[in-house]
Formats: C-alpha cells, structure tokens, sequence
C-alpha cells in the first residue's frame, strides 16, 4: 500500500514529496479502526508547528482529513462497526497518510459521516469549516444579530466563514482580493430568489478604490462590527512584500471593531503597539488567535472537538438540503 509524505530538507532546502510503501500491523489496537478512505482533503502542512510541539520527522504523512467506510474495529470500540461511513481528521502524530487505501485511526478521532453529504464533499470541507467553527463560535463567540467582517471571503476559509455566519443570522460585510472574486462574492448578494443575501456589502480592496474603515463605518451606522475575521495582516505601513499589500493594517483592523467586539486572527507572528492595545482598551474588545490544531493537543479538549465536527456536518447537511430545494446562491459555493 503506498502513500504520500514530505521529506523534510536539511536547514533551507526545499521539501520533498515522495511516495512510500507502508503497511498496517495485523492487529488492531483495542479502540483503533480501520478505515477504507473514500476520499482525503489535501490542507497546507504547517512545518514550523511540527517543529515547535516537537513531532517533526524525516517523513510527514500527507493529506489529514479523511471520510471512508469502517472495514474492521478493534476489541474496545464502542462507537463504530463495519460498514459505519465516518469522517474524521488524522491526528498530527499519525504514522499514516491521508491518501493511502486504508488507514488505522483511534475511534476517539472519528464521527459518523450524514448519509446525504458525499464523502469528496466532508472530506474538502472539514479543515476550512473546523477553522470557521472554531473562530465564530468558540473565540467570537457568534449570536444572531451580530456584524461580522470577512477579509478575503472568496477563500475557501473566507467562505466557510460566510455560510456558517449566514446559517445563525449573522450580517456579513467581506473583502475582495481582485475583480474575478469580487464578481463571484457579488453573486452572494441576488436581488431576487432569496430572503435574506448571503452578504450585506462586498468592499473591493484591490483597485484603492474603497477605504475599509468608512465604509465599515457606513453600513454599521458608526457603531463598527461585533467579530473580525481575518486572512492576515499588514504589520507596517511601508516594507511590506507584494504579497501582503492587499491585507489591511492591524490599526484599521482594531478601528473598525466596535465596542466589546472581537478579533480572530490567523496571523502567528502579530505584533501590537502600545497605541493599538490602548484601542483595544477603549472598546473593551479582545484578540484571539486562531489555531485549530489545538483541539487535538489536549485530550482534556476531545468532547468538544468531536462535538464540533458532529455540529459543523449537521450544518453542511442542512446547507445541501437548502440548495437542492430552493434557489440559492450556496449553489456556487
């Protein structure tokens, strides 16, 4: 059976992808499962976190979240038997990857798969919607009525972000990176066909052609928004590389959050100035960072996790009923 894995280079040297013959042992441990991967997400493989919690290797298995069909249990499982369809992500010391044939994984890891959502369908959703679910609602705290900012919402991130904001009755404002995803974003906002739009406003950052901060300010009433989700942020002004001139400034950022509201970033490295903590202090609002790997580094954290995952497919479920019985512009996403 062969999988996918990264061979790490020595200091800067670029890393490999290599495929490698693996076997599973004949024995199954006593709350593992053996599972036939139907499908596999390929997510960003994050080396320096592996690094920092001490779990880098020679070979790191390729491709985490997994949705298949259960072939064997071992002795203690409780939640599982053959034939169950489940989907889960592999833990970030699994020996195995994500694209071979079969897989073992401890039960622990694992949730049973709704009948209706195809299998390519959870397994290309779960790390982006864990993301969403877990900035919204365990670090923001999300409740109906909110106003919620989106940068870079044509993301797959940025729109797992929407979906979930939407399904609670959140209003969303979003940012668009260039012309071909602000067009996409707009087809979120139809005049006809649905209730409500899945975005109140799209803001074009791409053109300087629309200032972040007042048109928040316009469409909140001056109140500013209640969370903050961002794609990453702009440290300073000027020496910025190309790549991150279409980010907003953590000053604008913390500008248009009103009071008591929240900030989720996803910028590792970031870094606040006594003026900008000051800001905060004013508004009473928090910073949080997000990092959904985190779930996993705690077994304290497994109830939750797991009850995520079981929440985040119920929402999906519910997503697809919606699109396949009325019109909708989900159907685009």
């Amino acid at each position: 059976m062969k999988g996918l894995y990264c061979r790490v280079g020595v200091s800067d040297a670029e890393p490999k992808f290599v495929i490698q013959e693996t076997t599973l042992p004949e024995v199954l441990g006593s709350h593992q499962v053996r599972v036939q991967v139907k499908a596999c997400g390929l997510s960003a493989l994050d080396l320096k976190l592996l690094e920092d919690v001490g779990m880098q290797r020679d070979l790191i298995p390729i491709g985490r979240e997994v949705a298949g069909v259960v072939l064997q249990v071992g002795p203690k499982v409780a939640f599982f038997q053959p034939e169950d369809e489940v989907v889960g992500i592999l833990p970030l010391d699994s020996p195995c990857s994500g694209l071979c044939d079969t897989i073992d994984i401890d039960e622990h890891y694992l949730v049973q798969k709704p009948e209706k959502l195809s299998s390519v369908c959870v397994a290309g959703a779960l790390h982006d919607g864990l993301c969403a679910y877990t900035a919204l609602h365990t670090h923001a705290h999300m409740a109906a009525g909110h106003t919620l900012l989106v940068l870079d919402g044509a993301s797959s991130f940025g729109l797992m972000c929407i979906q979930l904001a939407c399904y609670h009755g959140v209003k969303v404002l979003t940012t668009s990176h260039s012309q071909q995803k602000h067009t996409f974003l707009e087809q979120l906002r139809p005049s006809v066909g649905v209730q409500e739009p899945l975005v109140a406003r799209v803001i074009p950052v791409f053109d300087d052609s629309s200032d972040l901060l007042p048109v928040v300010m316009e469409e909140t009433g001056g109140l500013g928004v209640d969370i903050v989700i961002d794609s990453g942020v702009r440290l300073q002004e000027d020496k910025e590389p190309e790549e991150t001139k279409l980010l907003p400034h953590k000053h604008d950022i913390i500008s248009v959050l009103g009071v008591g509201g929240h900030w989720v970033t996803s910028h590792q490295d970031l870094q606040l100035d006594p003026p900008d903590c000051r800001l905060l202090y004013l508004k009473s609002a928090s910073l949080s960072f997000l990092n959904p790997e985190v779930w996993m580094a705690s077994s304290a954290q497994q109830g939750r996790y797991l009850r995520i995952l079981c929440q985040l497919l119920t929402v999906c479920n519910l997503t697809d009923y919606h699109r396949a019985h009325r019109r909708s512009p989900l159907k685009s996403l």
